[in-house]
């Protein structure tokens, strides 16, 4: 008998299911120019819409507000951020831990220096009156932290890293907070790596910003690639990579 089953699942999209996605992805990229152009506050759909060349009625059916296409950016940006780092990450040997990390931490330096607006809009002040929805953006908002906590789990599960750090005092209160995170992410990394782990996450994103925001000043550290390298080799140091 034919097979008569339905796979709705990998229906190919319909015309105008394409020509809504196409519109909304020029939304998006509109909405990246404006945003590099005049910040996430003074974002306005009604501007999107006049370069767009349709009146203002026509975008709402799209996008149903400012809010909306913040989301839409965030969602976008962090993507974007997430598939540099995989494709950063995913050149290096799986065997080879240090050069993993040391690939992520500079393909995040990579895309923010080429994307400062996004980049401000992820890890920048809050947008006033915005509130990001969870249920949307924490998912591609935590790819590049849970490639990084996958990296240092899989070398400490293979035995990779050194043995010669020195003990670490993890409170009580922190402890529990480690292992929560621990048990949600299924790592295997002991209070004392979580927390270094932790550490390096912050410092990487801390040494990215205050490249991007313009931090250091105008003359302080003109080798701002080499400083930024000898941070990475540093810190991957401080876990035993």
């Amino acid at each position: 008998m034919p097979d008569t089953s339905d796979d709705r699942t990998s229906r190919t999209p319909g015309p105008r299911e394409r020509a809504r996605a196409r519109t909304i992805a020029d939304i998006v990229s509109l909405g990246r120019k404006h945003l590099a152009e005049h910040g996430a506050a003074a974002l306005s759909l009604r501007a999107v819409a006049r370069d767009l060349g349709v009146v203002s009625s026509a975008v709402y059916r799209y996008v149903e507000n400012r809010d909306e296409l913040l989301t839409l950016l965030l969602i976008d940006a962090y993507n974007e951020l997430g598939d540099a780092v995989d494709s950063a990450v995913e050149e290096v040997p799986e065997g080879d831990f240090r050069g993993r990390f040391l690939a992520l931490a500079q393909a995040v330096r990579g895309w923010a220096v080429g994307e400062p607006a996004c980049y401000a809009l992820l890890f920048g002040s809050p947008v006033p009156g915005y509130q990001a929805p969870g249920e949307r953006t924490v998912e591609p908002g935590t790819r590049v932290v849970l490639r990084l906590v996958g990296i240092l789990d899989a070398a400490h599960r293979s035995g990779a890293l050194r043995e010669d750090l020195p003990a670490d005092v993890v409170s009580d209160a922190l402890a529990g907070n480690l292992a929560a995170v621990r048990g949600e992410l299924g790592l295997d990394l002991p209070d004392e790596l979580l927390a270094r782990g932790v550490l390096v996450w912050t410092s990487l994103f801390g040494a990215v910003s205050f490249e991007v925001f313009g931090q250091y000043g105008p003359d302080t550290f003109p080798a701002r690639e080499e400083l930024f390298a000898h941070q990475m080799k540093t810190l991957a140091g401080l876990v035993g990579l």
